[in-house]
């Protein structure tokens, strides 16, 4: 092994191996999770008998996730840096922001991980999940040692599948007819169910940030990772919509907000009930694709945060082989295998949803710091940069508050144990911006 030290784009070790069609693969392995498949259910009970509502819902978890998206990529192209919006509020902001944005991410999406694989260990084994989300994640680690090619090839494949799944299973729950006129039913819309369903939908489409915390792996990667971005979101977009569309229009909102698994539950309603094992199926695929993304992306994260003494120094090495973080990777597939095999996470992922928004939010500062000092060039980032900050201040006032408070205080205590490091150990600073 051998290990990087600095934060620049010339440190040795990463290789930028992604084209275009890789970086969306990746994009679309993120997003198109679990979520696509269980995340409208959760969100028409948020919102209330309320189809208009619910949809509103789904067209403001895009209209923030696209000022996110676009925040990210900007400065994923001006930083071309491991890290994503770490390394941006660093840059941007100074040394404080971007270990907030950093530690958000890596404790939050730690816990994601883990909930991920329990959710492909439920469909494997209902009554043991822990042992296969362990067994998935002792391969994915390996897979993400392998070098990010291989992790682009695999993703790739299961995308693939995952819409193959989607299009079989959308075409069998409209076979038996749609009622259109569900789309425009239901009771009032209150503005809390909106932002509360918004918040629950925000983080299917969130996987965008895995192709910028990539961003020190992709070929020319100011043009690259822009239209990888929007072409991803655009997809995953197309996708949800679909999704919506068809479970309220085969189940109405009633049956949809108490379903786990709302397109299965249309499937079954239709005219070839036996391909809802297909969403079954099809929803463990794609919490894998997921899986393998945001376990790349947190080991990505990790290996930044190291280089600039940020976590332990080790975290840094960089395989010469392969040219994969491969220590980084261990550990977080080592951290991931212990909770799943010791915790069910509820708690814990609940309060990683705040983490995601401080990640974020911590984007969109830096966007607009840089768009500040450079405010001819393109006069829309600002107001982009804005949108994406309220809206993710919005949708964290949303959220259940023990699951925000948890969030903030696991943050705070990265925070506070940072300021202590610096104060025993000043010699171990971290090197940057302060």
């Amino acid at each position: 092994m051998t290990s990087t030290t600095s934060g620049s784009a010339s440190a040795p070790g990463l290789r930028r191996d992604l084209g275009l069609r890789d970086a969306v693969v990746v994009g679309l392995g993120a997003m198109l999770g679990a979520g696509v498949f269980g995340a409208v259910g959760p969100a028409a009970a948020a919102v209330g008998p309320s189809a208009p509502g619910l949809l509103a819902a789904l067209a403001l978890a895009a209209l923030v996730a696209t000022g996110n998206a676009t925040s990210t990529a900007r400065l994923a192209g001006l930083h071309p840096l491991a890290g994503g919006a770490y390394a941006y509020g660093r840059r941007e902001l100074g040394q404080w922001w971007g270990f907030a944005a950093g530690w958000a991410f890596v404790v939050g999406k730690t816990a994601s991980c883990a909930a991920i694989a329990l959710v492909a260990g439920a469909a494997v084994w209902p009554q043991h999940p822990g042992v296969p989300a362990a067994v998935a994640v002792a391969l994915f680690t390996a897979l993400t040692c392998a070098g990010v090619q291989r992790t682009a090839r695999v993703t790739a494949v299961l995308v693939v599948v995952v819409l193959a799944v989607l299009v079989i299973t959308l075409v069998a729950a409209s076979g038996g007819g749609l009622d259109l006129a569900a789309l425009t039913s239901g009771g009032p819309v209150t503005p809390r169910g909106v932002l509360q369903a918004a918040g629950l939908l925000f983080f299917a489409f969130a996987g965008y940030a895995r192709i910028a915390t990539l961003g020190e792996e992709v070929r020319d990667p100011e043009r690259t990772i822009g239209r990888a971005v929007a072409t991803a979101l655009a997809v995953v977009l197309v996708v949800y919509a679909a999704v919506v569309v068809v479970v309220l229009g085969a189940l109405g909102t009633t049956t949809t907000a108490s379903s786990a698994l709302p397109l299965r539950d249309a499937v079954a309603a239709g005219p070839a009930p036996q391909l809802a094992v297909l969403v079954t199926a099809g929803a463990a695929l794609a919490a894998l694709g997921s899986l393998l993304t945001v376990m790349t992306g947190v080991g990505r994260t990790a290996l930044a945060m190291a280089r600039d003494r940020e976590l332990p120094a080790p975290l840094a090495a960089i395989s010469p082989r392969t040219g994969a973080p491969a220590v980084a990777q261990l550990v977080v597939g080592a951290v991931v295998v212990v909770l799943v095999l010791t915790t069910d996470l509820r708690g814990a992922i609940a309060a990683s949803s705040t983490g995601v928004l401080v990640y974020y939010a911590v984007a969109n500062l830096a966007a607009w710091a840089r768009a500040s000092r450079d405010p001819g060039r393109r006069a829309w980032e600002r107001p982009v940069a804005a949108l994406g900050l309220l809206g993710c201040l919005g949708l964290v006032v949303a959220l259940p508050p023990a699951a925000v408070a948890a969030g903030l205080a696991v943050l705070a205590a990265g925070l506070a144990g940072r300021a202590l490091l610096r104060r025993v150990s000043p010699a171990r600073r971290p090197r940057g911006r302060g």
